[in-house]
């Protein structure tokens, strides 16, 4: 046999098991390092959960009581004060419905967009019965006058968007827990 085979073939009997350690070595510490990295990523995300579930579920409960708060019959009940003119308690129930709206409006940053946009509808259908009713009652009218109207139209409809927006809410939220 000739010395360079014989080297070669010497070469090959070192160099084939050194290979295969190497490559075992690189395959588990790969394998550890991945593993590690899932971990890692798993706890970072259990702790973003524990963080903004929270958040999330605060979030949910200002905008029912937004929801609660903007209704008419319970606006009216709060706002409405005797010797008040229609046009007084118009301005007073617009001006209540956009403060809440204005108080609770950082919470969409925590619920879906689908969610914000019933809350807006909701708000919107507010301050528009309220303006149409007060437009149809005339702003010298007693006050008591617009707020029987507006709970004469509250009454007349089967489901209001507050209603509506109340359910959006809970469905949302039970998907989150």
């Amino acid at each position: 046999m000739p010395a360079w085979l014989s080297f070669i073939l010497e070469v090959l009997k070192l160099t084939i098991p050194a290979l295969i350690v190497f490559l075992t070595a690189y395959y588990i510490l790969r394998t550890y390092l991945e593993n590690q990295y899932r971990l890692q990523m798993a706890q970072i995300r259990k702790s973003q959960v524990e963080t903004t579930l929270p958040l999330k579920l605060q979030a949910y409960e200002r905008l029912s009581m937004l929801c609660e708060r903007i209704a008419i019959p319970n606006l009216l009940l709060r706002i409405r004060k005797d010797g008040m003119t229609a046009g007084e308690l118009q301005v007073a129930l617009l001006l209540a419905i956009q403060q809440e709206y204005e108080h609770n409006i950082t919470q969409q940053v925590y619920v879906s967009e689908q969610l914000w946009e019933i809350i807006k509808m909701a708000r919107d259908e507010a301050v528009n019965m309220v303006a149409l009713v007060a437009d149809k009652v005339g702003a010298k009218a007693d006050g008591k006058e617009l707020a029987q109207a507006l709970f004469s139209i509250v009454n007349q409809r089967e489901v209001m968007a507050v209603e509506k927006a109340l359910v959006a809410i809970k469905k949302e939220a039970a998907i989150v827990l």
